[in-house]
């Protein structure tokens, strides 16, 4: 996973932007009223740090990027925000392995909880009923398919910088009977032209809503449906 992401981090960062004018709203709303401090896992560059901070203005944040290069993104930009400065602790290691305060009011995972295979997950669960405050909660969202089903290549995202123009094509294949292996492939064009492709591939482990519901049941815990796969855990 980490190899992936040191070779298409300066793609990957700009294509999720289009992303978070929606989902950024949904997050917002998720986080309403939680007490802090805030976990973002897998912050990547750290689009959704900023809604997280703009949603909960006087909480500790703690960003999670184990990716240096993605990791190099997040610091900068958070480096550049005044009110990101003071707030936000970027970690450099992994969920699981991250020094953390021994009580959370809030995490969040956006696009993030198929990186962890069962027995990590299970560990992202004890983490959660073990850590949360009262009146805490947990903000997941599950990627579709949670199936092992092929998915056809389809765009994935496009941006546009000065003369060069990024696009992202992404497919996927069953890998067993709760995996899919990714196909992502990066092409930058000029004037029309194709000058450059990075192609990189991942696993994923599935998770469906009636799983992650047991398995979060077994620990206390209960998922509530917050629109477009995202799920409110307290």
């Amino acid at each position: 996973m980490m190899e992936q992401y040191e070779r298409s981090a300066e793609f990957v960062d700009i294509l999720l932007a289009s992303y978070w004018p929606e989902l950024g709203p949904q997050v917002a709303r998720a986080l309403d009223g939680v007490p802090g401090p805030v976990v973002d896992v897998g912050a990547g560059g750290g689009h959704g740090t900023r809604v997280i901070a703009a949603a909960v203005p006087h909480s500790e944040i703690l960003a999670v990027e184990p990716s240096p290069a993605l990791r190099s993104v997040l610091m900068a930009r958070v480096h550049e925000a005044a009110e990101l400065r003071e707030r936000v602790t970027v970690l450099p290691e992994g969920f699981l392995q991250a020094r953390l305060p021994a009580r959370l009011g809030a995490v969040v995972a956006m696009n993030v909880i198929g990186h962890f295979d069962p027995e990590e997950r299970g560990a992202v669960w004890d983490l959660l009923a073990d850590r949360l405050v009262p009146g805490g909660r947990a903000v997941v969202n599950l990627q579709p398919p949670t199936e092992p089903v092929a998915v056809p290549q389809f765009r994935s995202g496009e941006a546009r910088i000065g003369r060069r123009t990024y696009e992202g094509l992404a497919r996927a294949e069953p890998a067993g009977p709760e995996q899919l292996t990714w196909h992502l492939t990066y092409r930058t064009h000029q004037d029309g032209e194709l000058v450059d492709e990075v192609a990189v591939s991942h696993v994923w482990w599935l998770l469906s809503e009636e799983r992650m519901t047991k398995e979060l049941g077994e620990r206390g815990l209960t998922p509530k449906a917050a629109g477009s796969g995202m799920y409110v855990i307290s």
